[in-house]
């Protein structure tokens, strides 16, 4: 499974993607309205550092709109993938822009069909947000499960990017589920490798070597 970092932060991006195990990122105007920086300069940065895919949201809920912002999104860089909602207007624009080549990603889904009409659509990504399901009193890593029913079914290449992600826990039913990306924060990118046992493990292996006066002589 593909991991994305969930942020519009160049500067955690740029840290965490030195890593070697960052995929991709994905931004949205909420996240960039806290960086304070303009959001077409911070999307320059980010696919230099980053060569796998971007997504850039657009801010137009029109057609027209949508069609204008992602002209600018596109001359970014080749690894832009334009966001758009899943709405008529949404999967309208999908549908001109998977047409000219463009990857995208449509985002706000919260149903399996929904998720089948934007890969009918063309779409790059659908985003299906499992936490925001969950905090409905729904099934958010169930709606991961059908979507990924619903795609092998039919052969469709849209890739399924669980978004909206809380915790590790998320990440691993993710993976579990078939998901094919997962958009996370940093907090959860940070804790997907805690585990007491491995902190137990090389407290143990450190002490020994030091009472036994192990050393790596070059």
């Amino acid at each position: 499974m593909k991991i994305f970092l969930d942020t519009a932060d160049v500067a955690e991006i740029r840290e965490y993607a030195a890593s070697g195990l960052v995929d991709g990122v994905t931004t949205n105007p909420s996240l960039a309205a806290k960086t304070g920086r303009d959001y077409v300069e911070s999307l320059k940065e980010i696919c230099e550092v980053v060569p796998g895919a971007v997504s850039a949201e657009v801010l137009a809920t029109d057609y027209d709109g949508m069609m204008k912002e992602a002209a600018v999104f596109t001359k970014i860089a080749k690894n832009i993938a334009v966001k758009v909602p899943l709405t008529w207007d949404g999967l309208k624009a999908c549908a001109a822009l998977s047409k000219q080549g463009t990857m995208v990603n449509v985002t706000l889904c919260f149903s399996p069909v929904q998720a089948m009409m934007a890969a009918k659509a063309g779409a790059s990504f659908i985003s299906p947000f499992i936490g925001r399901v969950d905090d409905i009193g729904e099934d958010g890593m169930g709606l991961i499960h059908d979507i990924r029913a619903i795609y092998d079914n039919y052969d469709f290449k849209t890739e399924i990017l669980a978004a909206s992600v809380r915790h590790v826990m998320h990440v691993r039913e993710s993976a579990l589920a078939g998901a094919d990306v997962a958009t996370i924060p940093t907090s959860v990118f940070k804790a997907l490798l805690n585990h007491p046992l491995t902190d137990k493990g090389l407290a143990a292996f450190m002490a020994d070597a030091k009472k036994g006066g192990v050393v790596i002589k070059g």
